[in-house]
């Protein structure tokens, strides 16, 4: 019988590692963004994107930041839901966060990156441990996780080029997940 602090971590470094060497197939074919980039004007000509672009960054510090919270904050719902239930809802989570892009942005924009996905576990993450206490990296004290969470959609709104949509529909899964996680938790210790 495993125990909380030996759970095995290879689905999220898959994820990590997946993420980062197709980020560095971009760096030497910038043109593989426009085939598994997700635009919606080319869906209906390109529907692996809805999935592909889950794996494709902008930018070292779009890549990097994206893996960092994943590790973080996949490890934590991984430990307390299982590979299987971290796996849906961070696949389930990218493919909202891309059916709202798809139904919200410009149709000639392409998303990229993971954060539908990641926003979907730190929706999770806040109905199941909200008061978590997670450090920002320009904030200098913890912050509780489901402030954290909400501070970091509100910069999604804020700044041009962030998928916001990608961001809410994450989030709004990841919150659907969660409840859900909890009542069969709570559920099962009645």
């Amino acid at each position: 019988m495993r125990n909380y602090s030996t759970h095995n971590l290879n689905a999220i470094w898959f994820l990590i590692i997946a993420n980062v060497l197709i980020f560095i197939v971009t760096l030497v074919r910038p043109d593989a963004i426009y085939l598994l980039g997700l635009a919606p004007a080319n869906f209906l000509h390109q529907p692996w994107t809805i999935i592909t672009n889950l794996f494709i960054h902008g930018g070292f510090g779009h890549v990097l930041f994206n893996m960092i919270s994943l590790y973080f904050l996949g490890s934590f719902l991984f430990r307390l839901v299982g590979e299987r239930k971290f796996l849906i809802t961070y696949f389930l989570g990218g493919i909202a966060g891309n059916i709202l892009f798809i139904l919200l942005a410009s149709p000639f924009s392409i998303g990229i990156g993971a954060s539908g996905a990641i926003f979907a576990l730190g929706g999770a993450l806040a109905i199941m441990a909200p008061k978590i206490p997670v450090f920002i990296f320009f904030i200098p004290v913890p912050v509780p996780l489901w402030a954290a969470m909400a501070l970091f959609l509100i910069i999604s709104f804020l700044f041009r080029g962030i998928a916001w949509q990608a961001h809410l529909g994450g989030l709004i899964l990841g919150l659907v997940a969660g409840y859900f996680f909890e009542k069969k938790r709570r559920a099962f210790y009645i």
